[in-house]
């Protein structure tokens, strides 16, 4: 792997020092049935719990539900937007996600380590009824500097 440049290296360190412990993002989406056939056609995840409503039916939820990974993603959103290298992600999933339902994401820093300019966040997941859908956890370099 070749040598990062002095400017790209500056342009991290800023970015790095910008973000502070207690800082939130916050993500909203709508997923629809379309969002579901792209991601498990992208995906390959032909779980019958997000494609065959005979199956879904049957269940304890009644309907299709959103692939967990899906959801998850949300965090993307707000990581390209920052820049941001992950490194490591966790999740932990405590209520199913529907076609149709509004989730927001929040993202908060929880942790900065100076020697390796390395951000921890954690980001809770509510549902259109303010019920905690997911949590995660994850961690990496920012790089893009914050907008005033």
């Amino acid at each position: 792997m070749s040598e990062a440049t002095p400017e790209f290296k500056e342009r991290l360190r800023e970015a790095f020092e910008e973000m502070y412990v207690g800082q939130t993002f916050t993500f909203r989406r709508t997923f629809t049935g379309g969002d579901v056939a792209l991601f498990c056609g992208v995906t390959g995840d032909y779980n019958p719990y997000h494609q065959d409503e005979a199956f879904a039916r049957e269940s304890w939820y009644g309907r299709l539900t959103i692939p967990g990974l899906l959801t998850g993603s949300m965090l993307t959103h707000i990581g390209g937007l920052l820049g941001f290298l992950a490194t490591e992600m966790s999740f932990e999933y405590l209520a199913p996600v529907f076609v149709s339902d509004t989730i927001s994401c929040t993202v908060t820093v929880i942790e900065k380590d100076e020697v390796k300019r390395r951000v921890a966040a954690s980001a809770g997941f509510v549902n259109q009824d303010d019920v905690e859908v997911l949590r995660a956890r994850f961690s990496g370099f920012p790089r893009i500097r914050l907008a005033r």
